[in-house]
C-alpha cells in the first residue's frame, strides 16, 4: 500500500542491523529510533523543547489514554496531536489494545472487539477495529497501529490462538476501514500491523503470514516484553523477524532495556517504544553508559559526580549525584525533571550511536564495547554475523 506522504528505504546495513529513513507528513525519522512514550500527549516531566534537545524525533501517544482525556475530536479540533502537544514532529499511536486487555477487572473481550469501563469514572465504551481507525486517524499520528489482541503471559495455548484470530480479524476489517477512509481525504498517514502469538512459534509463524500477507506500511512485533524471559523474548524475535519483509519498517513493542534494544537491532528491527527510561527516571533510577544507577541510595549522599560521567547532556553537565538525590528526598518535582530528561538523552544518544555504527560497518563493535562497559563484564559473546 502507498500513501502519499510517507515512506520507508533502507540505507545501509551491517549484517542484520538496518539503518532506514521514513519520511512522514510531520518529517523525517532515522532508524533505528527509540520512541519516547507521551501517554496523554507530553513525555511525563518533559517538554516537547525538551525532546527536541535531546535528539528524539518521534513521539508515542497512547490511544486509549487520549480517547478518554481529552477526547480524539478535541485533539482533531486543535490541528491533531503533534500541532496540539506543540511538539510538531512524527507522532505514532499504538491501538489501545494493550492498555484495555491489561486491565482485565474492566474489559471484557469477544469476537468483534472489547467493551471497557473507564479507569477515571466507570463509564462504559466500546472499541473495534473500525472505530479505533477512526479514533488513531482524528487524533491524527503520522503512523497508527492496527487494533490487536495481546494475551497475558503465560497464555494458554487456546488462549494464544484466539488471540492470533482475533487479531488478523480486526487487522482485516482495520485495513478495509482505513482504506475507505483515505478515499474522503486526510492522507499520508500510514498502518501498521501488529503480530502476535505469544510464546508459540507455529502461532508466530502463523500470525506473520497473515500480517503480512495484508498489505500494511509496516509490520510490529507485539506481546513480547510482557513477563517471559529475555531468552523467550530473543527466541520469539529472532523466530517472527523471518517473516517480515525487509523492504519495511519492523517495530518491537513495549522494549526496552539498552541490552535488549541493541539484541533486536543485530536482528533487524528499526523502531522501539518504552515507558521504562522515563518511569524509572521518576522512581530514583537512571540509565548511564556504566549501568543503571540508583541515584536515591545513600551512597549518592556526598558524591559531586554527575549522573553519567561520559555524558554531555545539560543536565550532566551542571548537576551533581548528591543534589538531585537531596531533591528526589525532598520530594521537589526538579529532581523527576532532571532524571528524566537525562534517561532520555542516554536512549537518543544510544540510537544515534547504533545508527553511526551502522553506517561505519561497525556495528557489532560498538555493540560489544558499549555492553563491556554497560555491564562491566570483561568479554561480551559475539553476535551471529550471519542470522
Amino acid at each position: 500500500m502507498v500513501t502519499p506522504g510517507f515512506s520507508f528505504a533502507l540505507q545501509k546495513s551491517c549484517h542484520n542491523a538496518r539503518r532506514g529513513l521514513a519520511v512522514t507528513p510531520h518529517g523525517r525519522l532515522n532508524t533505528p529510533a527509540f520512541m519516547p512514550v507521551g501517554t496523554s500527549g507530553a513525555v511525563k516531566a518533559m517538554t516537547a523543547g525538551d525532546l527536541e534537545e535531546c535528539g528524539a524525533e518521534i513521539m508515542l501517544g497512547n490511544t486509549y489514554h487520549l480517547y478518554l482525556r481529552p477526547g480524539e475530536k478535541l485533539i482533531k479540533e486543535k490541528g491533531g496531536l503533534a500541532r496540539f502537544s506543540g511538539w510538531n514532529k512524527p507522532t505514532l499511536t499504538d491501538s489501545g489494545g494493550f492498555q484495555v486487555f491489561s486491565m482485565d477487572d474492566l474489559s471484557r473481550v469477544d469476537d468483534e472487539g472489547v467493551t471497557f469501563r473507564s479507569h477515571h469514572d466507570g463509564s462504559l465504551h466500546r472499541f473495534n477495529a473500525e472505530k479505533v481507525i477512526e479514533i488513531e486517524r482524528d487524533i491524527g499520528a503520522d503512523i497508527i497501529m492496527s487494533f490487536d489482541q495481546c494475551v497475558a503471559y503465560p497464555a494458554e495455548p487456546q488462549a494464544a490462538e484466539d488471540g492470533v484470530r482475533r487479531t488478523f480479524d480486526w487487522a482485516q476489517k482495520g485495513l478495509e476501514h482505513f482504506r475507505k477512509l483515505e478515499e474522503t481525504g486526510g492522507g499520508g498517514i500510514a498502518l501498521f500491523g501488529i503480530v502476535q502469538g505469544s510464546t508459540y512459534r507455529h502461532l508466530r509463524e502463523l500470525s506473520a503470514r497473515q500480517i503480512t500477507g495484508l498489505d500494511f506500511h509496516g509490520y510490529a512485533i507485539g506481546g513480547l516484553a510482557v513477563g517471559e524471559s529475555k531468552a523467550e523474548m530473543e527466541d520469539m524475535l529472532g523466530f517472527t523477524i523471518q517473516f517480515l519483509p525487509a523492504d519495511k519498517p519492523r517495530y518491537l513493542m513495549g522494549v526496552g532495556y539498552p541490552e535488549d534494544i541493541l539484541m533486536a537491532v543485530s536482528y533487524g528491527v528499526d523502531m522501539f517504544d518504552c515507558v521504562l527510561p522515563t518511569r524509572n527516571a521518576r522512581t530514583g533510577m537512571v540509565f548511564t553508559s556504566e549501568g543503571p544507577l540508583v541515584f536515591r541510595n545513600a551512597d549518592c549522599t556526598h558524591d559531586d559526580r554527575p549522573l553519567d560521567p561520559n555524558c554531555s547532556c545539560k543536565v550532566c553537565r551542571r548537576y551533581s549525584r548528591a543534589y538531585i538525590r537531596h531533591l528526589y528526598n525532598q520530594r521537589e518535582i526538579t529532581a523527576l525533571v532532571l532524571a528524566t530528561y537525562h534517561s532520555t538523552y542516554f536512549y537518543q544518544s544510544l540510537m544515534q550511536g547504533i545508527r553511526r555504527s551502522i553506517e561505519e560497518g561497525g556495528f557489532e563493535s560498538f555493540r560489544k564495547e558499549f555492553l563491556e562497559k554497560y555491564s562491566k563484564r570483561d568479554k561480551i559473546p559475539d553476535c551471529e554475523a550471519e542470522r
